[in-house]
């Protein structure tokens, strides 16, 4: 019994982990990233992978909120 709530936790906690994002752009765009996006701080550039898993860049001073979905 213990090992079947054990493995539920574990499974709860893995999905946990993949949340999606959306990035609103201040040209009205609203972008979708699979995971949370990074900021590079030597480029400026928000990195994050689109919902069909290519890496993305857009300049920091084009996003106007990322939002947790």
């Amino acid at each position: 019994m213990k090992h079947w709530i054990i493995a539920l936790l574990c499974v709860f906690g893995l999905a946990g982990c993949a949340n999606d994002y959306i990035i609103a752009t201040v040209d009205g765009q609203m972008l979708t990233s699979d995971g949370k996006p990074e900021l590079d701080e030597d480029t400026g550039m928000l990195e994050f992978e689109d919902s069909e898993g290519r890496k993305q860049q857009i300049p920091q001073s084009q996003v106007k909120q990322i939002i947790e979905r």
